[in-house]
């Protein structure tokens, strides 16, 4: 009798545990390459790294592991996320393994497709190796590619993952880093309100609109539309950081006139990814347009011919434009459960 009641007890026990979370299955037409109409083609596309909802779903997991980094803490998402439009929220500099803080802003990630180059000196030209950067630097993650694949390839976690993407559980770089850019290559931001209104489906309000004209006859010319970015190397005159002394592109080329350039960021979403610049020295939109056009604090030899004068706004036009920048935010895109860790 003492034996029945005990299995009856466990049976009842057990079927009120919680179930393990399984997510759900994504279905091809979900994870696809897409050009907008009226955007320019990509920089990068996937006709040697074919799509398919395996490969993204061990791009994502990979994301979001800190298998990657030395001491296992820090994985890609830690500093890059969703709801900051995968920029690092309230954090000027990437922090790394052992509390280490990094010299440079975490980059917000969206329509990476097109980026020509990689990074705020456009150090890495692809976005499949994009992610060894990170990875290898001794005050981010501090690990290196070939413990990466060991730690992999000894992970049970990954062996399905793998055989469902690939055919088979063998890891290599090459692998790691193509499930990676399906992750991120599909990291999509196209429907906020500015593009409602260039589809003709929404309207600006008075402000919004005031704002937009005069986005269009001050920073338009670097900050192109659609993408907002001309993906370019400029020095905007921003003091030059003594904590940090970096030469920017420069310390790419080893030219001299690319000293203290950094590459122009696209201002989608910006609104979600404060502090901005490449040391993340503003803390709000309105820090950051009343002293970024300047042209006054830094390295003069190189300043972009475009701010040489300055550029006066006044605090009305400030709030204008920032009320237009706010219609660059994608809802959609920072809720997108594809993108979240869970």
């Amino acid at each position: 009798m003492r034996l029945v009641f005990t299995i009856l007890l466990l049976s009842i026990i057990s079927g009120c545990s919680v179930d393990p979370e399984i997510k759900p299955i994504i279905a091809a037409d979900n994870i696809k390459e897409i050009i907008p109409d009226g955007w320019p083609t990509p920089y990068y596309n996937f006709s040697n790294n074919p799509l398919t909802p395996d490969g993204f779903i061990l791009g994502r997991t990979l994301f979001y592991d800190p298998i990657f980094s030395s001491d296992n803490t820090i994985s890609c998402g830690s500093c890059h996320q969703q709801f900051a439009a995968f920029a690092n929220l309230a954090h000027d500099v990437s922090h790394g393994v052992n509390g280490l803080l990094g010299k440079r802003n975490t980059p917000a990630l969206q329509n990476l497709n097109w980026n020509t180059s990689f990074a705020h000196d456009g150090g890495v030209t692809n976005l499949e190796f994009f992610p060894s950067v990170p990875i290898t630097l001794p005050y981010e993650m501090n690990e290196t590619i070939n413990h990466v694949v060991l730690k992999i390839s000894n992970s049970s976690k990954y062996k399905p993952l793998l055989i469902a993407a690939f055919g088979n559980d063998t890891v290599t770089s090459q692998r790691l880093f193509k499930a990676l850019a399906q992750f991120t290559g599909t990291m999509y931001s196209f429907n906020s309100k500015y593009d409602q209104v260039k589809k003709g489906k929404d309207t600006y309000t008075p402000q919004e609109q005031i704002g937009y004209n005069l986005f269009v006859q001050k920073c338009a010319t670097c900050h192109k539309e659609p993408l907002f970015s001309d993906y370019l190397f400029r020095n905007i005159g921003l003091s030059i950081n003594p904590a940090y002394n970096d030469s920017g592109r420069a310390h790419i080329t080893g030219n001299a006139s690319d000293r203290f350039k950094f590459k122009t960021p696209s201002l989608r979403n910006i609104e979600k990814s404060a502090p901005y610049a490449h040391d993340g020295r503003y803390s709000s939109l309105t820090q950051l347009l009343s002293n970024h056009f300047t042209g006054t604090g830094g390295y003069a030899p190189t300043l972009d011919a475009q701010i040489q004068a300055g550029i006066s706004l006044t605090t009305q036009e400030m709030n204008d434009i920032i009320t237009f920048l706010n219609t660059l935010t994608d809802p959609t895109f920072l809720t997108d459960k594809r993108f979240s860790e869970n």
